[in-house]
């Protein structure tokens, strides 16, 4: 099993681990069935120290039994693997994990020693780690006895279970119907506290929790501050965002580790409705409720409203089961967008950054009239807020760089934005900035919870196509940062009731003047990476979040928006360095590409909530792209297996002669089945439908030329007793009589159509007898493509092609016979399980001319041979008549 070239010894790094790792296990684990393992005592001897720290980025490792491969990160604790390694599964036995490291899979594998300097140089390993590689697959051999089969066969033999169709009727019942275990279980599901509070340790988890909580509320604080500036609205309601929602989120979320709260795109989002309801400059819009109340009042009213019919729509979504809705939100189409508003959110923040007066905008190009205001009033920068926002940035940048660099050794990451928040707020105090040099701040922030408010009806009206793509992004990106976090900590995470949680925070949080809630990346990192392990975490959060609004808000005040405006900045770099994909993205897949950029470019110019649109759009058409024009191939053998592929991607394969194998990888629906059938005809080269009909044309002009006496048959074969005249093109008005069946009946002799035929009787040659159709990756097919799989069958068989196809799933087959696909011309007779088993009978039916032209295979099958006798004539340019014999083996199953 294991090859060791040359005199081995292992590094003290693998001696480290196979101690750490492999001796802990059961001695049946690593017994190699030698009583005397060399290799064995070479790991467990520790005599010569590490090389360097355990904490090294990659290690690969194995143990003496299975070769497990061991990826440990930085940290020792997340694991992964360099390469993509196979993963070998054995059910006799089981590996445990130490505490430094997961393995991920036993793996078969091959010592080799490399030198020193040949190994830093390909792998980058320090020296004295030796590679693994994988041992070839061709080393193992399996072989399959059994009958050959077709789909009736296999039916024959092996009875189905059969499962009774369920009526809609009886669905509405069951759905209905409650017991006791189902209650509990619907409890548990929209109470999800329920179910990990009972499980909750207070000792091993509780303390994680306080410590993740105070340093995600600290965080919560000073993001809720600054995102607000992008909703239009007093800063302080950004706080009232990461209160409210978190507390109904608590009870009815099944993430445990997302932060919810304010979310930059979404606080844009909201603020382009804020200033298109109430501008800055000119007159609010018509609404009722406006009346008495200032320009902020008016703000706050449209941005909670907004905020109370998100929730309803996500809400509803929930309750209707709709969560699948996100799936069609892809990762690229996400990366594209959430690009798209970095740089509005960085365009919005330059006029704190930079001190000016910047009227909002909104609607198409809006970013194009910020910039024309920005640039115009430039010479008005404040210095102050501009000096400040640049420290603050160098600060934050550089810190963040370290926390990322060193994040194995920092328990927690250095709270940088905390710590500038401090340090800016007692600058600005002490040398009165807002007095004395004109700097913007926070000001005010009542210490004290404002009244509950009712949502506008007319806001519901006039922001409701606003409203729905708020509700969309804002699931999707919470709901994607939980999945990846559920993954990481195996749990179980349901979207309709993160819908259903998302939708209550956001009513609740709504009815309290809050921004609308999702998650942010930055603050969800923080919760995990400090050790929260549930939402008691977030709960925590909230608490610090009610301290600082009742008791020590007064303390950021003079906290310049300058300070806010450069920490979003600098917390957008995330979503900035998203644009390195797009490369990646044209090499290894256009559509997604076209898709990215697309989304990003049309969210920047026309807006958040078109370049939503458009990206929706692109991605629908890249799916209908794929399915309607799919990458159709002809496949052969390759040599001495029953596997086969694309014959354009090997070399040592063969095809058939005289059979074509097609394989269609996508459904075959309305808007392909014409692609399905072009493709068809390009790779088996002719068009089965001209070539019927030039033989009905043919078989009727001998017909009539043997009437007339200028066509006799003589032992020396055709011979024309005057000049035929040149073939006439087709008359259009008989299409459907040369659509039909070739009628040999007032023939007396059967054409060989391949021979060579006279030269005013055009009928072009058909090179195959069989057409395989590899129907293995096909998951369903609608009445159009039945009627246009139908006919094309039908044109084959009537130029005598024989049509088999083969990895049919039964469902499909299913659906034929209800569709009344089958008739006289096509049997089920025609479906096979497998492409081999479909050549094994083609080879029967249509002996290959060579040996070793004959497909290879070891399945076993009965034929009884029946023979029947037919005069075939052949017609050749010389006129020479040849009748044959034909013996044709009739297979049973």
């Amino acid at each position: 099993m294991v090859s060791l070239s040359g005199e081995w010894r292992p590094c003290p790094l693998m001696r480290r681990l196979y101690q750490r790792h492999f001796l802990p296990l059961s001695p049946c684990h690593h017994s190699t069935g030698n009583e005397e393992d060399p290799l064995a005592e070479k790991l467990q001897d520790d005599k010569e120290p590490l090389p360097f720290s355990e904490d090294e980025d990659l290690i690969e490792t194995y143990d003496i039994q299975h070769l497990a491969i061991y990826g440990l990160s930085n940290s020792g604790k997340t694991p992964f693997v360099k390469n993509h390694w196979e993963r070998y599964s054995s059910s006799s036995y089981s590996f445990a994990d130490s505490g430094s490291g997961d393995i991920l899979g036993g793996l078969k594998v091959e010592i080799t020693k490399t030198s020193t300097s040949e190994l830093v140089k390909s792998e980058g390993f320090l020296p004295q780690l030796y590679r693994c590689t994988m041992l070839r697959p061709s080393t193992q051999r399996y072989s399959v006895t059994r009958p050959l089969y077709s789909e009736d066969a296999f039916e024959d033999e092996h009875a189905k279970v059969y499962r009774k169709h369920k009526t809609f009727l009886h669905h509405v019942i069951q759905y209905f119907t409650c017991t006791s275990e189902r209650a509990k279980n619907t409890a548990i599901s929209l109470l999800p506290i329920i179910g990990w509070m009972k499980t909750y340790s207070f000792k091993e988890w509780l303390l994680n929790d306080i410590l993740s909580g105070v340093s995600t509320g600290l965080v919560a604080v000073l993001q809720g501050l600054a995102f607000s500036l992008l909703a239009s609205i007093p800063t302080w309601y950004g706080l009232y965002a990461a209160f409210f929602p978190v507390i109904m989120y608590f009870f009815l979320g099944t993430s445990r580790h997302i932060s919810v709260g304010s979310f930059p795109v979404l606080s844009l989002m909201v603020g382009a409705v804020v200033t298109r309801l109430v501008p800055d400059e000119g007159l609010p819009a018509n609404i009722t409720a406006f009346e008495g109340l200032t320009k902020e009042e008016q703000r706050v009213l449209v941005s909670a409203s907004l905020t109370f019919l998100v929730g309803l729509f996500q809400l509803g979504m929930g309750l209707l089961q709709v969560g699948f809705i996100v799936m069609y939100l892809s990762d690229t189409l996400i990366s594209g967008f959430t690009t798209a508003a970095a740089v509005h959110i960085l365009i919005s923040q330059l006029k704190f950054v930079l001190g000016l007066t910047v009227p909002g905008f909104s609607g198409p190009l809006s970013i194009i009239y910020t910039l024309e205001s920005v640039f115009t009033q430039i010479t008005s920068t404040n210095i102050h807020d501009l000096v400040t926002s640049i420290v603050v940035m160098v600060m934050v940048l550089g810190v963040k760089e370290i926390n990322d660099r060193f994040k194995s050794k920092l328990k927690v990451p250095i709270p940088i934005e905390i710590i500038m928040t401090v340090i800016a707020c007692g600058v600005s105090y002490a040398f009165n900035f807002s007095e004395n040099h004109g700097v913007d701040v926070v000001g005010k922030i009542p210490n004290t919870f404002e009244s509950p408010i009712a949502p506008s009806l007319q806001v519901f009206q006039m922001a409701a196509v606003d409203a729905f793509p708020i509700a969309i992004v804002g699931f999707a990106v919470a709901f994607a940062v939980a999945k990846v976090y559920s993954v990481k900590h195996d749990y179980v995470i349901d979207g309709n009731q993160e819908l259903i949680a998302f939708g209550a925070s956001n009513i609740f949080g709504g009815a309290f003047k809050s921004l609308a809630a999702s998650t942010a990346l930055s603050r969800s990192a923080v919760q995990e990476s400090t050790g929260g392990k549930t939402q008691v975490a977030g709960l925590l959060s909230a608490i610090i979040v009610l301290v600082v609004i009742l008791g020590i808000g007064f303390l950021l005040e003079p906290l310049p928006k300058s300070v806010l405006g450069a920490v979003v900045i600098v917390n957008l770099k995330g979503m900035l360095m998203q644009v390195v994909t797009v490369p990646y993205l044209w090499k290894k897949d256009r559509p997604d590409c076209i898709v990215w950029v697309g989304t990003c470019l049309a969210a920047i110019f026309l807006g958040l909530d078109i370049g939503l649109a458009v990206g929706l759009g692109l991605e629908l058409l890249t799916v209908v792209f794929r399915a309607q024009f799919p990458r159709c191939s002809v496949l052969a053998n390759i040599s001495g297996t029953d596997i086969y592929r694309d014959r354009k991607d090997y070399v040592n394969i063969y095809e058939p002669e005289g059979v074509k194998i097609f394989r269609i990888p996508s459904p075959i629906f309305f808007a392909n089945i014409d692609f399905f059938r072009d493709k068809l005809k390009d790779a088996v080269g002719f068009n089965p439908l001209r070539i019927l009909r030039k033989r009905n044309k043919a078989v009727k002009k001998m017909k009539k030329l043997l009437k007339k006496g200028e066509l006799t048959l003589t032992s020396n074969g055709l011979q024309a007793t005057c000049s035929m005249p040149i073939e006439e093109s087709e008359d259009e008005s008989n299409m459907e009589d040369l659509d039909k069946p070739t009628d040999y009946s007032d023939l007396p002799i059967q054409v060989n159509w391949n021979a060579e035929l006279p030269a005013n009787i055009q009928v072009p040659p058909v090179n195959i007898h069989s057409l395989v159709l590899d129907f293995s990756v096909v998951s369903f097919l609608d009445i159009s493509a039945l009627k246009g799989l139908k006919a094309a069958i039908k044109e084959f068989i009537r130029i005598n092609v024989d049509v088999y196809i083969v990895g049919c799933d039964p469902y499909i087959i299913e659906k034929l016979r209800n569709c009344k696909f089958f008739d006289d011309e096509i049997k089920t007779s025609i479906f096979f399980l497998t492409i081999h088993d479909a050549m094994l009978f083609i080879n029967e039916s249509h002996p290959p001319k060579t040996v070793s032209e004959k497909v290879s295979g070891s399945f076993q099958y009965q034929h009884v041979n029946g023979s029947s006798t037919s005069s075939c004539l052949a017609i050749q340019a010389d006129m020479k008549m040849e009748v044959e014999t034909d013996t044709k083996p009739e297979t049973r199953f």
